[in-house]
């Protein structure tokens, strides 16, 4: 067996909400940039910021809850205890973005643009706040002898014990940090707004689908694949849906 490169202890419990808030706070200082380059006002960013952490956050935790019933029915008390980990990213996404489109709507904004604005600070975002759910121990992976496999050791941490496993926290972190550079190489080459937040789902869902593969924390069962999957499986369908929508649209 090859030897684990990296153990996860007790100092790196404590840092998951720092990682988690500051990979919101990047994603809004970067979507602030990009407001700032296609002649938006930056300062929407921070009101719909602030919807969109809302959301995030009790989006996220209302999946991971709606998939573990039986441990909050027991433990109800822990529902609303996020920062000892158990944020399920799609859940967020989709609430976030119901927040940020009726905040959109409400101020008259053109969603499309404001998407494309949003698009790369979501991969910066997901790229920093998966460091935190390594340090909890959440969002485990699979076990593994490969020569990067992490190993948590801490009693408190939320992954199995002294056991190799897959760093799928790293896999989702390396794969928002792609979509967003992704989205900021193909952003000059946009035609149509809204195009780029359509690739960008198409790719991240992809990326989510296949990193559920090497999971062995519990998402849910919908037959062969996971709840999480079938919403990255809906991500793609919805970006690819907003790429042909918005061509057409142009035409």
């Amino acid at each position: 067996m090859f030897p684990t490169i990296l153990e996860i202890g007790p100092f790196a419990l404590h840092t998951y909400g720092l990682f988690v808030a500051a990979g919101f706070l990047l994603g809004i200082a970067w979507s602030m940039r990009e407001a700032r380059g296609r002649g938006l006002n930056p300062d929407t960013v921070s009101d719909l910021g602030f919807y969109i952490i809302l959301g995030a956050i009790l989006g996220a935790r209302l999946l991971y809850v709606l998939i573990n019933p039986t441990y909050f029915w027991h433990n109800p008390l822990e529902i609303l205890m996020f920062w000892k980990g158990g944020l399920v990213f799609s859940g967020g996404a989709i609430l976030a973005t119901i927040f940020a489109l009726a905040f959109l709507r409400v101020k008259k904004e053109n969603p499309w643009l404001w998407m494309d604005t949003l698009a790369p600070g979501i991969g910066l975002g997901e790229a920093v706040g998966r460091i935190g759910c390594l340090a909890a121990g959440c969002c485990y992976g699979a076990s593994c002898d490969l020569p990067w496999a992490v190993t948590f050791f801490h009693p408190e941490s939320l992954a199995p014990l002294h056991v190799p496993l897959h760093p799928t926290q790293l896999y989702h972190s390396l794969a928002g940090l792609f979509c967003f550079a992704v989205a900021l190489a193909i952003k000059p080459k946009i035609k149509h707004a809204g195009q780029l937040m359509g690739i960008f789902l198409a790719l991240f869902g992809t990326f989510r689908f296949v990193i559920e593969i090497f999971r062995a924390d519990y998402r849910g069962d919908f037959g062969p694949i996971s709840v999480t999957q079938i919403i990255a499986l809906g991500a793609v369908a919805l970006g690819l849906f907003i790429i042909q929508h918005r061509r057409s649209h142009a035409r």
